[in-house]
């Protein structure tokens, strides 16, 4: 079947079926404030460098600022639970959860993540764990999948980039998520995959000129691997990109990643398995 178009963002903005009374309380360490009606989503993005969590309105904005922390290493399922508990307590309550993470997913289960470094997440169920921790009805996806869901327009073939500790991708085609690729880690260049060539390490052991050069490089290989219509570059190394570019490539703030949790719940299209 075709996929469905997805209306922009920027320019339409999801109805609240349904209201729910407005509530001032809020958990330890959160000042107490009205919020609007609407159900409240939890946004927790895991990098391989920071941990961040913040809660979300129907509209897809910040209730609240993002609460980060920097990501234990190695960081096995049982810590990186341990410290979403501790970051709860500084955060209002909210209704469900959409969660990023840096690594395939499939029906909720983590395949594999890099940049976590432990081998238990090789088939976690974190999507039953993150319910069970929370007490409320939970997604996950991968982050660059999710951070792709804030950025998109729903116009065409769109790629999303994410530049980080290592380097994700996400497609989309005309707002419909394609099931996930793990560009990152196929070859690239000098016998080294994308991420050996791109990820943070890399960009810390040539600099940002040599880095650049290489992401000019990749980006081409990306467009005839693709031919997108549109690039996103995202990430927390996007603000280290010096190159100029023309109308089909833009730069998108690394918050994206944790917008992107309402667009979970919201869109039907998802084609990675999820099931709302």
């Amino acid at each position: 079947m075709p996929a469905t178009k997805r209306t922009s963002k920027k320019t339409t903005k999801p109805k609240t079926t349904k209201k729910a009374p407005a509530t001032s309380s809020a958990k330890a360490g959160q000042k107490s404030r009205k919020m609007p009606p609407g159900k409240k989503t939890l946004a927790f993005d895991i990098g391989g460098s920071g941990l961040k969590v913040t809660v979300l309105d129907e509209n897809g904005e910040m209730l609240t600022e993002r609460v980060r922390v920097d990501t234990p290493h190695p960081c096995p399922p049982g810590l990186l639970l341990d410290k979403l508990r501790e970051m709860l307590a500084k955060l209002p309550s909210f209704d469900r959860v959409s969660v990023g993470f840096p690594g395939v997913v499939r029906h909720g289960k983590t395949l594999s993540c890099v940049n976590l470094g432990s081998d238990e997440w090789n088939g976690f169920d974190l999507q039953t764990a993150i319910a069970t921790l929370t007490g409320r009805p939970a997604l996950v996806i991968n982050d660059a999948d999710m951070q792709g869901l804030g950025a998109i327009k729903g116009n065409g073939v769109e790629l999303v980039i994410t530049l980080g500790t290592g380097v994700g991708s996400a497609l989309f085609e005309d707002g419909r998520l394609a099931p996930h690729i793990e560009l990152a880690h196929i070859p690239f260049r000098k016998g080294e995959t994308y991420e050996e060539q791109l990820g943070n390490r890399a960009f810390k052991k040539v600099g940002k000129r040599e880095w650049n050069k290489r992401l000019e490089k990749a980006i081409e290989y990306f467009r005839i691997l693709t031919n997108f219509d549109k690039l996103y570059l995202g990430g927390g190394n996007a603000e280290n990109v010096t190159l100029k570019f023309g109308p089909d490539v833009e730069i998108v703030c690394n918050t994206m990643g944790m917008l992107g949790g309402i667009w979970l719940w919201k869109d039907a299209n998802l084609d990675d398995g999820v099931q709302k």
